[in-house]
């Protein structure tokens, strides 16, 4: 199985921690130069200098900066793609605030198209011209298996990851002559700081206790227990490498068998 990524460039996103900094570790061990991107300088720069070296004239960067600011997200990616072209794109991002769907104000939609779809656009806008360029291009999409099943009290982040599986359906028809796959990844519950988030959330709406509430959310899961952002990066670097070139437009869970639908 080819899994090789030496001589490929990629660009993570929300890579100072959790799944994105796991993705950004496994396509380093294939051999992939990363560029890190998130909000937080200092510990992006710690991130990139711990990436392994596999490969010959690998080097690994980063980018500060809020994907929710268009203007600088483009000058930035603008003027990395342009210096150095970028092969592979992991769009990830934080999660909308929790909440029923109805209680949510135009601004909090917004903010998540914003924080979602629209940087995802930006981003791929930016990177596609060097990916058809070498003929050779992967986009791959942290999503949320909310795309096939909607997630009690997730309002808004069911509504925007939506939307996000249908644009990536749409680009992986649209590139797949570019030689350019574009696919999505739908983590199931995973230890992140996210996990954390909804486990208090939702503690605070039942009154029960964190305990409580842990066994009620394993208790849907075949496999009985939470992911670990490695195993969520092992699907994402898979999806980025050249075993996966007839892989695309699809939407892969990656949930422990949670999701009952096929």
């Amino acid at each position: 199985m080819d899994l090789n990524l030496a001589g490929r460039h990629a660009l993570v996103c929300g890579a100072s921690e959790g799944i994105g900094r796991a993705a950004a570790h496994e396509l380093a061990l294939l051999g992939a130069s990363v560029t890190l991107l998130a909000r937080r300088a200092e510990v992006l720069a710690d991130v990139a200098a711990a990436l392994p070296c596999t490969a010959h004239a690998q080097q690994h960067d980063s980018i500060a900066v809020d994907v929710a600011d268009a203007a600088a997200l483009q000058a930035k990616v603008g003027g990395l793609a342009a210096e150095r072209p970028v092969h592979i794109l992991v769009n990830n991002t934080g999660g909308p605030p929790g909440g029923r769907a109805i209680e949510a104000g135009p601004d909090d939609y917004l903010a998540a198209f914003q924080r979602h779809l629209l940087a995802n656009q930006v981003l791929t806008q930016l990177t596609v011209p060097g990916m058809r360029e070498a003929r050779w291009g992967r986009i791959v999409n942290v999503v949320s298996t909310s795309v096939k099943e909607p997630i009690a009290n997730l309002g808004v982040s069911n509504t925007v990851r939506g939307a996000v599986a249908s644009w990536a359906k749409t680009l992986s028809r649209e590139l797949g002559a570019d030689g350019i796959t574009v696919n999505n990844v739908l983590p199931g519950y995973t230890r992140t700081q996210r996990l954390e988030q909804i486990l208090r959330d939702r503690v605070q709406a039942t009154g029960k206790s964190e305990d409580a509430v842990t066994a009620t959310m394993l208790a849907t899961v075949p496999v009985g227990r939470f992911a670990e952002a490695g195993e969520i990066a092992a699907a994402i670097a898979f999806l980025a490498s050249p075993a996966a070139a007839y892989i695309s437009g699809v939407s892969l869970a990656v949930d422990g068998g949670r999701m009952q639908s096929i």
